[in-house]
């Protein structure tokens, strides 16, 4: 039980830090230069108005606190586990990955339900894969 409580929780900081990493922009090497704009042409986005990126929560006290929404990320939607009444910000992610000329790693396993593990929320385990065929059995009946 507690290897499994480690996986979830290794799962979730790797997950915190692959959306805080694809947030992050190097400083600008050339200060002559302003910094690009963050607004877009067709309006803010959300927590864009007040130049704050967004802060997703994904602390929770039951199960019910915790939903799948998508976070983004620098490929598009990064669907994860965070508290029902957090805010986040997508295209927010997408502009400033735009912006700053950062790419992420694309790909992002399918999440059908979160659970709340130590207090924070978590993707439950998936289903048994059901598109590979069960190993034949090594076990010698007598």
């Amino acid at each position: 039980m507690s290897r499994l409580l480690s996986r979830c929780l290794s799962t979730i900081l790797l997950l915190a830090c692959l959306v805080s990493i694809g947030c992050v922009a190097a400083p600008p090497t050339d200060t002559t230069t302003p910094p690009p704009a963050t607004g877009s042409a067709s309006g803010p986005a959300t927590g864009q108005a007040t130049g704050k990126p967004i802060v997703v929560t994904t602390t929770c006290r039951t199960d019910a606190d915790c939903t799948v929404k998508n976070v983004g990320n620098c490929c598009g939607a990064f669907p994860a586990c965070v508290n029902v009444d957090s805010a986040t910000d997508p295209k927010g992610v997408m502009a400033q990955c735009q912006a700053s000329g950062m790419m992420s790693v694309c790909g992002f396993r399918e999440i059908s339900a979160c659970q709340c593990v130590a207090g924070q929320c978590a993707a439950k385990d998936a289903q048994a894969d059901t598109l590979r065929p069960a190993p034949p059995s090594t076990e010698t009946v007598h």
